[in-house]
């Protein structure tokens, strides 16, 4: 059997890199206060970055590999299905009854995710791109969610203010929506390093930097044009989703012909 360091190579670290992000963002959620929830989806935005890198070194080096795969889905199922569903759970849990319905969706979203990531690294198909929406879209979809209530609830009353009641009741419905995203064959998407990629290398570094102006109290104009341009992003992301309902996969061309 081969030896853990002679099977890593540089694609492979910042994979772990971003793991050990997922985690900080995890034992963020376990503290529980509102500031480290912020904190743990700033961390797992700067993941999104390292799940980019990790493919792109690994395709310029040709380090492309069955254990490079299988870390990957690994490490996406912890930072972009665990992380963010317990980190939404401790954000908008209320102590009541209905915290049990948010357990089922944030559940369903985590699962969904995991599943996903587990059919891709069997799947062979013959059609080019993707069935069904990339784990960090999907949790992309979520971290902007997040934002437009965090940043609309601190400009109205404050770190500690409450989320709009809406939310409350819209959260786990769209934790349920956008598993089921995942895991469909209804949904395609183009060519791969298209327009997912497109979307994602926008919004992954724009997220954080707003994220910083959260955690440096921003005032209340500042806060509420953050909270528009969350908002209006995760419609987007939405929107794009299902129109993936209509797109014609295109077939893979055999070479071999």
């Amino acid at each position: 059997m081969t030896s853990i360091p002679k099977l890593l190579k540089l694609k492979d670290y910042i994979t772990l890199t971003g793991t050990t992000l997922g985690i900080l963002a995890l034992l963020c959620a376990v503290i529980g206060s509102r500031f480290f929830i912020s904190w743990g989806f700033f961390l797992i935005t700067i993941s999104l970055g390292t799940d980019l890198l990790d493919g792109y070194i690994a395709r310029k080096t040709g380090t492309l590999n069955k254990f490079g795969i299988e870390l990957d889905s690994l490490s996406d199922s912890l930072t972009f299905g665990i992380a963010p569903a317990v980190l939404i759970y401790q954000a908008f849990r209320t102590g009541q009854l209905y915290d049990y319905i948010l357990i089922i969706g944030c559940i369903c979203f985590a699962l969904a995710a995991i599943l996903r990531l587990a059919r891709f690294n069997i799947t062979t198909e013959s059609e080019l791109g993707y069935t069904g929406v990339p784990t960090p879209m999907s949790c992309l979809t979520i971290i902007a969610f997040f934002y437009g209530n965090y940043f609309l609830a601190f400009g109205l009353g404050g770190i500690t203010y409450p989320f709009p009641v809406i939310s409350y009741y819209l959260i786990p419905i769209f934790m349920i929506s956008i598993g089921w995203f995942n895991i469909t064959t209804h949904i395609r998407f183009g060519e791969k390093n298209k327009n997912v990629y497109i979307i994602v290398l926008i919004l992954s570094p724009i997220a954080p930097i707003l994220g910083i102006l959260g955690l440096m109290s921003p005032s209340f104009e500042m806060s509420v044009v953050i909270s528009l341009f969350f908002f209006v992003s995760f419609l987007i992301l939405i929107i794009y989703f299902i129109i993936g309902f209509f797109l014609k996969p295109k077939k893979k061309i055999d070479s071999s012909t």
